[in-house]
């Protein structure tokens, strides 16, 4: 005999409802942990993104491309690529193979990791430099379609190279301060830690007969941690004023 599907069931919503989505404060937006390649990325993308749309308007609206514009936009989008790179190595987003951490001691991973950085900042300083020997050569070169020399992008290229090693140096001092990196516990990086943490506070919270000796402190700071961010989203909806926490 054939089932019929269930049948969806749709929560009414009144307009007043509606009407007070709208009237919820926004949170500010914090822009203090962007760096200098993260602005300049953002202009030569949008650059990037004027010479494309100026080329399908010439090409398709008043049926006369302007030739330049692909070449411009091809160049933007090699300073998007390097820039954006020295912007992915400041937060530790390239590709990384952390398989052999899993099965390392502690020591042996962290002389390892250290390696791993070392390694970078020679890698990325060797390559600024070719960029620079490669620049200097065809430093009289120019551009296909205007004349308009190349050597302005493959400084920006080469700009980019230097911001990477100065970078690395960067994260490996942090990584050597912090003592471990994204290879070694990539879950401190992409929030998964604490978020397994935080649920196993809550769990603790909920379940108080769970809770043992040792874990005792660590309740109490994700405790406090919890009020607070609770507080906060009320105090940015203008629903509460903040309030003092009492001690443990």
């Amino acid at each position: 005999m054939a089932q019929h599907p269930a049948a969806e069931i749709h929560t009414k919503i009144t307009t007043e409802e509606i009407a007070k989505t709208f009237d919820e404060e926004i949170a500010p937006v914090d822009i203090s942990g962007h760096g200098t390649e993260d602005w300049a990325t953002l202009v030569i993308f949008w650059l990037m993104c004027a010479c494309v749309f100026l080329q399908f308007f010439t090409r398709y609206v008043l049926n006369d491309s302007f030739a330049w514009t692909e070449e411009i936009a091809i160049f933007c989008l090699v300073g998007v690529v390097f820039l954006g790179s020295a912007m992915c190595v400041r937060q530790s987003r390239h590709i990384h193979v952390d398989f052999l951490y899993r099965y390392l001691a502690s020591a042996p991973a962290r002389i390892l990791a250290s390696f791993v950085d070392l390694v970078r900042i020679v890698v990325f300083s060797y390559l600024a430099v070719l960029v620079w020997r490669y620049s200097s050569i065809i430093s009289d070169e120019m551009m296909t379609t205007i004349q308009f020399p190349k050597m302005p992008f493959f400084m920006m290229v080469f700009a980019a190279f230097v911001l990477m090693a100065l970078r690395s140096v960067q994260v490996m001092v942090e990584n050597l301060r912090r003592g471990y990196s994204v290879l070694e516990r990539p879950g401190a990086f992409d929030g998964s830690e604490a978020e397994a943490a935080l649920e196993a506070a809550k769990a603790e919270i909920i379940n108080p007969e769970k809770r043992n000796s040792a874990s005792e402190d660590v309740v109490i700071f994700e405790t406090r941690k919890i009020e607070i961010e609770i507080t906060e989203q009320r105090i940015v909806k203008g629903k509460a004023k903040p309030s003092r926490s009492k001690g443990a």
